[in-house]
């Protein structure tokens, strides 16, 4: 059977959960108070990119010369608010390659966003909206808590239809999905689908749990198989990011792989949830320490990995500068080291883990925005299936990346208005055109009637508003 790993765009689970606790002389909140009470901190977000189907050097290429080789393309997630002064957490694939990002609140209200900061290994990212007032914030869980058959709830924007709800349970705990060396997801059967990713999977107190992420089906919806990042990686990845900037990881100095029960049985050892040292770095903190190739690690910091990328985990999320007790079998002997951890350098981090920027691309409009135009003559209607009496520009031709191309203008649709104003001939549309960008704004509207709409049995008849670009 054929498998999709998907990243997804963020979901909300809920099973029949049981009511939330209240506090004493409170009554309790009902199942459905308490999604509600839910909504305001998740967030829908909508991200712009600039597409080549040539590919991304020919684009930029393209783009230093002037011409427009590119179509714009929509990038849909959610995300929830971590911060009232506007700080959004989201998954890092969903903004990724955008050079505008919009948020749209719970109320229906919209924001432009910039992304603040972000780790592309851990597939984080945050935003920040302008506000001027403070925002409803989420609520962090423990997921260290969190155990198989545990009731689960999220919200989101599944396939774009808007902000839902949906409910499942937890069905499995570390899982690796062979997506970084850290994974460590809850599984959840809630339905997560394209548009769910980025928002949070909640407990059934209502606090966050996870980061809604991934799904893995065999066709390209959801399949019972979602995966979030845990709150408690989550919120320290996050934490870091808010307070220094990056993620700020530590460093051992030693290469580790997970000890498997072949190796266990090699070693004379009944257990293999452990870790063996292949390599130590000359000068590192564990060669400081007195590690040596071979041993093999059983604890770090008086935590026992489950394995090697939980061993991971706790090394990157240690204080530098800090010493770190760490147990190893040497030998058929238990000895503990200590080694003070190192902070990662920052640029070699940020090489594989800062966000990347990605500019807007430039704006080649031209006066008559690519748009070939004849004025309507009775012939021209007759000939077109035009009602009779309409007045306009019967479109004749479009340039291949024009705005109005992009948006769905073909030929033989009619253009009637630019904003207020009726266009009857070339040159009121140009002079329009003209109008509309003293203004400053970027953007105008554009009358149509498109030749789809009169089309006997058409879904959507009549004249159809446009927002076109007319300047950069």
């Amino acid at each position: 059977m054929q498998q999709w790993q998907m990243r997804t765009i963020a979901a909300v689970a809920a099973v029949a959960m049981p009511c939330a606790l209240a506090t004493a002389g409170e009554m309790p909140v009902t199942h459905g108070e308490l999604v509600r009470n839910l909504l305001p901190v998740v967030v829908n977000i909508a991200g712009h990119l600039a597409v080549s189907g040539a590919g991304t050097a020919q684009m930029n290429a393209a783009q230093s010369k002037g011409n427009e080789a590119f179509t714009i393309k929509t990038s849909a997630g959610s995300g929830f608010i971590v911060d009232s002064g506007g700080v959004i957490a989201t998954n890092w694939h969903v903004v990724d390659g955008c050079y505008e990002i919009f948020v749209t609140f719970s109320d229906g209200s919209r924001a432009k966003a910039e992304v603040l900061n972000a780790s592309r290994l851990v597939d984080i990212a945050l935003l920040h909206v302008a506000v001027d007032h403070k925002l409803p914030v989420a609520t962090w869980g423990d997921s260290a808590k969190v155990q198989i058959g545990d009731p689960v709830l999220a919200v989101g924007n599944p396939l774009g239809v808007g902000q839902s709800v949906t409910s499942g349970i937890v069905s499995a705990v570390n899982r690796n999905i062979n997506d970084t060396p850290y994974d460590d997801f809850i599984q959840t059967d809630a339905s997560i689908n394209h548009g769910n990713s980025g928002g949070p999977l909640f407990d059934a107190q209502g606090k966050v749990i996870g980061i809604n992420t991934a799904l893995i089906s065999n066709t390209t919806s959801s399949a019972g198989l979602g995966f979030a990042i845990p709150s408690n990686d989550a919120s320290a990845v996050i934490g870091r990011l808010m307070q220094y900037g990056w993620v700020r990881p530590s460093y051992a100095g030693m290469k580790v792989q997970q000890l498997t029960p072949e190796m266990a049985a090699a070693l004379g050892l009944g257990d293999s949830h452990a870790s063996i040292v292949a390599n130590v770095i000359d000068g590192g903190p564990v060669a400081k320490a007195g590690m040596r190739v071979g041993d093999v690690v059983t604890s770090f910091n008086g935590h026992e990995p489950a394995d090697e990328r939980d061993l991971l985990r706790s090394i990157a999320a240690a204080p530098p500068g800090e010493p770190a007790s760490i147990g190893v079998l040497r030998g058929g002997k238990l000895l503990e080291l200590s080694a003070v951890m190192q902070e990662w350098p920052r640029p070699l981090w940020e090489k594989r883990d800062a966000p990347t920027k990605t500019a807007e691309p430039h704006w080649n409009i031209q006066s008559d925005l690519g748009i070939k135009i004849r004025t309507l003559t009775a012939q021209l209607r007759t000939q077109h299936n035009i009602p009779a009496g309409t007045n306009g520009l019967l479109i004749t031709g479009l340039a291949p990346n024009a705005d109005a191309a992009r948006q769905g203008v073909v030929e033989d649709d009619v253009l009637l208005q630019v904003g207020d104003v009726p266009v009857p001939t070339a040159a009121a549309m140009l002079h329009e055109i003209e109008a509309a960008r003293t203004t400053g704004r970027p953007y105008a509207m554009f009358l149509f009637l498109q030749k789809a709409s009169r089309d006997p049995g058409s879904k959507s008849p009549g004249p159809k508003w446009l927002a076109l670009r007319v300047a950069g």
